[in-house]
């Protein structure tokens, strides 16, 4: 099992209405959880951890995991509202959030939160995103993933948002503690640019690398992805989305999980095996996660494929 660790974020997605003016559709969000979402519509069993409002957004999360078969043992809920974030397209159809985090549920997690001993059964801790800007949710999570090292696989994808973070210096310290834990790393373009400004993209991959994550992801958007990893570096082309670019919010979640989801569809999902994982592993993995995202691009709000699709051919 993969267990998703973090926010959960009601996305609200401009759209069109039939007069032509436009308005904002709610869709349950959150980097963590539409990674849940994509690990278990690819066929492996997934799980998610944190807190969740009791409000009637609560609802609708509760509802899209367990519709998706996404284990919610690992849930509290609580009377606090839900993270709520607006959401902006720009030409070439890449988001920008206007984020509402006051006080919101799943900000709260505590250590008393979590379980004292997490099951074997769970193979991979997967964790990143808002829930490491916030308190005291990114002091618990990063608790937890030390706590967490050497019993499990650890992935993790920042998935940075600059007007969340109030202490740079804080955050990249946070960062660099995280990352050197971590088994997986996965880390976007924009990514590395706001963590190393000034420096190229290959130095800012490489600055990464040397924080010591046997394996480390970067994704690239239309450019594709690099894989490094013991065994040495690939790098690997964007699949073109199905009918053209609805927008791309998911995407970089969708690709997250759907690497996991093929490395444990192939039995690599395990300390020993991401440690020693092969180029040709690893790029296998990739190619697979670029045929979802792609999909997931095609399609408006964090909408990722299913098995059934890929494994048909009809996506």
């Amino acid at each position: 099992m993969v267990l998703c660790c973090g926010e959960t974020v009601m996305d609200f997605i401009p759209v069109k209405t039939t007069s032509g003016k436009m308005a904002y559709l709610p869709a349950p969000g959150g980097s963590p959880f539409n990674t849940a979402i994509s690990i278990a519509r690819l066929g492996v069993e997934t799980g998610f951890l944190g807190k969740l409002s009791t409000d009637f957004f609560g609802d609708e999360f509760m509802a899209r995991l367990e519709q998706n078969r996404v284990a919610t043992a690992y849930l509290k809920r609580v009377e606090a509202p839900s993270t709520l974030a607006f959401v902006k397209r720009d030409g070439s159809g890449d988001a920008q959030y206007a984020f509402f985090t006051a006080a919101t549920a799943d900000r709260l997690l505590a250590m008393v939160d979590l379980p004292a001993k997490l099951p074997d059964k769970i193979t991979c801790l997967q964790f990143g995103s808002i829930s490491l800007a916030l308190a005291p949710t990114c002091d618990t999570i990063t608790e937890l993933v030390l706590r967490e090292r050497g019993r499990r696989v650890l992935s993790f994808d920042p998935n940075i948002r600059p007007a969340l973070i109030e202490d740079a210096a804080v955050y990249r310290s946070r960062f660099e503690r995280l990352a050197a834990a971590s088994s997986i790393l996965k880390l976007s373009d924009a990514d590395l640019e706001w963590l190393y400004p000034g420096d190229s993209l290959e130095r800012a991959i490489q600055r990464a690398a040397a924080l010591g994550p046997p394996v480390l992801v970067v994704t690239r958007g239309a450019e594709g992805s690099i894989g490094i990893c013991g065994d040495g570096r690939v790098d690997v082309a964007a699949d073109r989305p199905p009918g053209g670019i609805a927008d791309t919010v998911g995407a970089g979640d969708s690709f997250h999980g759907a690497v996991l989801a093929a490395l444990e569809r192939g039995g690599r999902l395990d300390l020993k095996a991401v440690e020693n994982l092969s180029c040709s592993e690893l790029e296998d993995a990739l190619k697979f996660a670029a045929r979802v995202a792609a999909i997931t691009c095609s399609r408006p709000g964090a909408d990722p494929p299913r098995i059934e699709e890929l494994d048909s051919g009809d996506a």
